[in-house]
């Protein structure tokens, strides 16, 4: 994903990724970023951040669904890449809240989506998110199966 450095979301975003360390203030331009953004693709990238900046998981969840609607909103293949990492975030948010199934759904629908990540370092660093989290499932299931039986 590409984004225009002159852009004034994505200006604001950035400077919110500046002071990440003041969270409620990083938070603050992160939702400003939210509330002037005009199109999905600006949507796309304050909800992307709003959601790192949540105190609850369910909250957290909600704002990378909406990161997610406004990316599949966008008609041509700027976003593709955005894909993967965000159903990993999903993913992510339904197993800390122990929703295995929807876990597994969304890390198998990353997976999938890694044909569109550049072979780099963020690449890298997604898919082994990916891998991970779909063995932490994996785990997850037969422990739950040995306590069944």
């Amino acid at each position: 994903m590409t984004f225009d450095p002159e852009n004034k979301i994505v200006k604001l975003c950035a400077k919110g990724m500046e002071i990440e360390g003041q969270p409620e203030e990083a938070k603050k331009l992160f939702t400003q970023a939210w509330e002037e953004a005009s199109n999905d693709i600006e949507k796309l990238t304050a909800a992307h951040y709003i959601a790192r900046h949540q105190s609850s998981v369910a909250d957290k969840l909600k704002w990378d669904q909406v990161a997610l609607k406004h990316a599949s909103n966008v008609k041509d293949d700027s976003v593709k890449g955005a894909f993967p990492s965000l159903y990993l975030n999903i993913a992510k948010c339904y197993e800390d809240l122990q929703g295995f199934a929807n876990a597994q759904k969304n890390y198998q629908l990353a997976l999938v989506a890694t044909d569109n990540l550049v072979d780099d370092g963020y690449g890298s660093m997604i898919k082994k998110g990916i891998l991970s989290g779909i063995e932490r499932i994996k785990m997850q299931k037969t422990e739950i199966f040995n306590l069944n039986h």
